[in-house]
């Protein structure tokens, strides 16, 4: 598979086996790419054909119209049951590589959590849930009157560990500072 159609065309140029005056096989690859998949743009279309429609997220994945394509695929994935889309999910997630339309795909795949169980789903929960307590955390100390200075700010926001964003909540209770939430005791 490929998001280039140049190199497409290369990957896909036959190959001779054997002397140059007598070839013995000749290899004709078959490469999946933008000139020759077509782009499932169509929900109802993608339902009808998940594998295809995940080829054409992935080696359509830096068209402008990327976003349409997964927001069919996504779409798509929904019809079928959770074993199988996360087959396809987490194909699309490895195809898509570092193209512009990853982050689409990550965007989509944090929509509906409790459906898509991809790693990238499960990353996205666990950083929701953390960013979420770093925000309880500044909350609770600002409710209760205690200056949060923008270093330790910084450190509870930027902290993804929620066992240690846990101890810092608990801490937050009855701290008289927000440097007490740091303490190793």
């Amino acid at each position: 598979m490929c998001q280039d159609k140049n190199t497409a065309a290369w990957a896909s140029a036959p190959v001779d086996i054997g002397p140059p005056q007598w070839p013995a096989l000749t290899l004709r690859p078959l490469v999946l790419g933008p000139h020759n998949v077509p782009a499932i743009k169509d929900p109802v279309t993608a339902a009808a054909d998940i594998p295809l429609a995940a080829f054409s997220a992935i080696t359509h994945g830096k068209d402008p119209d990327a976003g349409a394509i997964l927001r069919a695929l996504a779409a798509a994935l929904k019809t079928v049951d959770e074993d199988a889309a996360s087959i396809f999910i987490e194909l699309t997630e490895q195809g898509l590589g570092t193209a512009p339309a990853a982050q689409i795909w990550r965007d989509l795949m944090a929509v509906d959590l409790s459906f898509f169980r991809s790693e990238t789903a499960q990353r996205l929960r666990g950083e929701g849930r953390a960013e979420g307590r770093a925000e309880d955390i500044v909350l609770l100390l600002t409710k209760r009157g205690i200056e949060v200075p923008e270093e330790a700010r910084d450190r509870i926001t930027d902290c993804t560990d929620l066992d240690t964003l846990s101890v810092w909540f608990d801490r937050a209770i009855t701290a008289t500072s927000a440097q007490e939430l740091f303490s190793e005791d």
